[in-house]
């Protein structure tokens, strides 16, 4: 009998401290900190690189990719880049492109203000000029369309006085299904200065070329898939195509797969 009345004591303890733990609340996980910082990246494969609608690769294939650095102010930075012929471009095989901008709302339209500088490492072999280029652009966007503005302070592309070079473009991405959209570009080119083109066969100069490019997306698990329909006003050759007058600023078909990661 005294060991049992021992025992009372020890029970209702033991249970007031069962009781007193059950009831202690578990403390709350900590609230993840989210970055004002962020980083992306993009790479694709395309069977042509068509610049404002002529080909840069000699209509060969090209491997892009880049990164872009953003903040939550609305503040960037990145880096494209892009094979390129190396004729095309006085020695230079590769096109490195530095930009770097600010994009803010007003209301429903989202407006873009940056700088980008078209660098080509090793441009200007065996004495000829050094191909580069600096420009200032401004865009606008409203849902599912934007209209962009690029304007040189730079002369443009190398070419001696051609400063004030401008071009003007209109895009559109329409999603007609999950996954698939049509897009839409048009744009015109408007060179200043000496900054002049002839089109094969003729001895005219011109100073602005109009591009057009219109195809279909999909996304395929992440893989964006893409066929478009791209080309100029002009009949154009440079480059590797030069001896030989080939028109590298003809219509053709891009083929390209894209991820963003």
């Amino acid at each position: 009998m005294k060991s049992s009345l021992m025992l009372l004591p020890l029970l209702t303890l033991a249970s007031l401290t069962a009781q007193a733990q059950t009831a202690t609340p578990a403390p709350a996980a900590a609230a993840e900190v989210k970055s004002d910082w962020t980083i992306s990246g993009n790479a694709g494969l395309f069977s042509d690189y068509r610049f404002r609608g002529i080909s840069q690769t000699d209509k060969k294939p090209a491997f892009q990719g880049g990164f872009d650095i953003g903040h939550a102010s609305g503040f960037y930075v990145g880096n494209w880049n892009s094979n390129v012929d190396s004729a095309l471009y006085n020695g230079a095989s590769l096109e490195m492109d530095f930009y770097g901008g600010y994009k803010m709302t007003a209301g429903p339209v989202v407006l873009d203000f940056g700088a980008l500088y078209y660098y080509y490492p090793n441009s200007g072999a065996n004495g000829t000029f050094k191909i580069d280029n600096t420009e200032l652009y401004i865009s606008g966007g409203y849902g599912p369309v934007s209209v962009k503005y690029s304007h040189a302070i730079s002369d443009f592309f190398g070419v001696n006085d051609s400063k004030n070079s401008w071009y003007l473009e209109g895009n559109g991405s329409f999603e007609v299904s999950p996954g698939f959209s049509i897009i839409g570009h048009l744009g015109y080119q408007k060179l200043k200065g000496n900054a002049r083109v002839i089109e094969i066969g003729s001895t005219s100069l011109q100073d602005n070329i109009t591009d057009w490019k219109i195809g279909v997306t999909y996304d395929l698990s992440g893989f964006l898939l893409g066929a478009a329909y791209v080309g100029t006003n002009r009949d154009l050759t440079g480059g590797t195509a030069a001896p030989t007058n080939r028109n590298i600023s003809n219509d053709t078909v891009v083929l390209s797969v894209s991820k963003s990661f």
